[in-house]
């Protein structure tokens, strides 16, 4: 795509303030099937990411991609927790697992109510130290993603695993397929998408909204924004609260009252993105086969 403000679409002037116009979008890798779950390690300045289908994560660092891990067992989302350990959803596992600084693998949860969990897709770290994740059946549907499976789960949920005891909850059980997920940069909401367009046409393609109750559960959830092309994915949030999501002709920004502001355009179908850079204002975006990245003027509300 050109190196020009074409790549931008202005819906309210408040976008105008969020973005460089001069910046230009950035492809920095092209050579994934289905790229996914990019995290930012400020201390070793690189981006880590997952090419799901390849059974691999790569590593970015300023010009130089390496294999990050492989096999991966199908890892998609991935985040950091307070300690700087890595947090990983496997499609293959069905799974959320740790990597500790000595490098082992420490399982988080792969069971709920004594049957394994469908394929957990996304993760968040609160600042308590919970561990926040989505687990849709994308991963077992067929054996691209994960393996081919019968799920064991009446539903397809949103848990929380308790920092202290390591007990696992669902928050929010009424999802069709619950995917990326990032709290407002106070904490006091928990945004949630659901991708359930993705293999039914008739389902919404919206960013739920639900208020947090004593850092534990969630209350008055309601429809936060939809989208107009393409269906979220993975989205972030910034420090003044806007929610930068994935969608189908790019990246679409909501305000914090769930209008619309501008979108980046994006040659392909975007999976997820984060925000990274020393100062992190650079926008990763995973999208199909691509890494690319841009510059903005805000910044991410959370590392990774």
């Amino acid at each position: 795509m050109p190196q020009n403000a074409s790549i931008y679409e202005i819906h309210d002037d408040r976008f105008r303030h969020l973005i460089v116009g001069s910046a230009g979008l950035d492809e920095l890798y092209s050579d994934c099937r289905w790229a996914e779950g990019p995290v930012w390690f400020a201390d070793l300045n690189c981006l880590v990411w997952s090419d799901i289908p390849n059974q691999r994560m790569l590593r970015w660092a300023e010009g130089t991609v390496s294999v990050f891990r492989s096999p991966s067992n199908f890892v998609n989302g991935n985040t950091r927790d307070r300690q700087g350990r890595l947090v990983s959803c496997e499609h293959g596992g069905r799974r959320v697992t740790r990597t500790e600084i000595d490098g082992t693998i420490t399982v988080l949860a792969d069971r709920y109510q004594g049957k394994r969990l469908n394929s957990p897709n996304d993760v968040v770290v609160r600042s308590d130290g919970s561990v926040w994740f989505t687990d849709p059946t994308y991963g077992i549907k067929s054996d691209y993603e994960g393996y081919r499976a019968e799920p064991e789960q009446a539903t397809r949920n949103v848990y929380r695993i308790d920092p202290e005891s390591g007990g696992l909850d669902a928050v929010v059980t009424d999802f069709s397929q619950p995917n990326g997920l990032a709290f407002s940069p106070d904490e006091t909401r928990l945004y949630v998408a659901d991708s359930a367009s993705s293999h039914d046409v008739t389902a919404p393609r919206y960013i739920r909204v639900f208020d947090v109750v004593d850092g534990k559960r969630l209350a008055n959830g309601r429809v936060f924004c939809h989208l107009d092309n393409g269906l979220p994915d993975g989205f972030r949030v910034d420090i003044d609260g806007n929610v930068w999501t994935s969608a189908g002709d790019g990246v679409h920004c909501f305000s914090a009252d769930g209008a619309l502001l501008g979108k980046i355009l994006v040659p392909q179908t975007v999976a997820n993105l984060t925000f990274g850079g020393p100062r992190r204002n650079r926008l990763f975006i995973t999208a199909t086969r691509s890494l690319y990245a841009v510059y903005l003027t805000t910044s991410g509300a959370t590392l990774g």
